[in-house]
């Protein structure tokens, strides 16, 4: 049996590091998830101007990918990485995507 002669504090710190890395390949595997399903409505929808009744949909998916690089940006700023335009080269981050990054849900309307 070895016995890991590192001081506990080293080992901590590799422990973090681990789980900071593996927290940002999750938040980045979400952002790409969210901007797919958003470029793929899109798609979808490219033939004709989109009706009404779709905009509540597509609002959803624009809010959904906001949360999503939100908490990526948050991620990786809380990693020192603190520019996040290669973040939005990187993953074609649409500007209607980034204006509503951290903005929390809308209440819902009882009627």
């Amino acid at each position: 049996m070895s016995r890991d002669l590192r001081p506990p504090v080293d080992i901590l710190h590799y422990e973090i590091v681990q789980e900071q890395a593996s927290a940002l390949g999750r938040m980045g595997r979400a952002l790409e998830q969210t901007l797919t399903r958003l470029r793929e409505f899109d798609a979808a929808h490219a033939h004709a101007e989109m009706p009404a009744s779709l905009q509540p949909a597509r609002r959803k998916l624009v809010a959904e990918a906001g949360h999503a690089l939100w908490m990526f940006v948050v991620q990786r700023e809380a990693s020192g990485l603190r520019d996040s335009r290669h973040i939005m080269r990187t993953y074609n981050v649409p500007a209607e995507v980034q204006r509503c990054m951290g903005l929390g849900p809308t209440p819902s309307r009882r009627t």
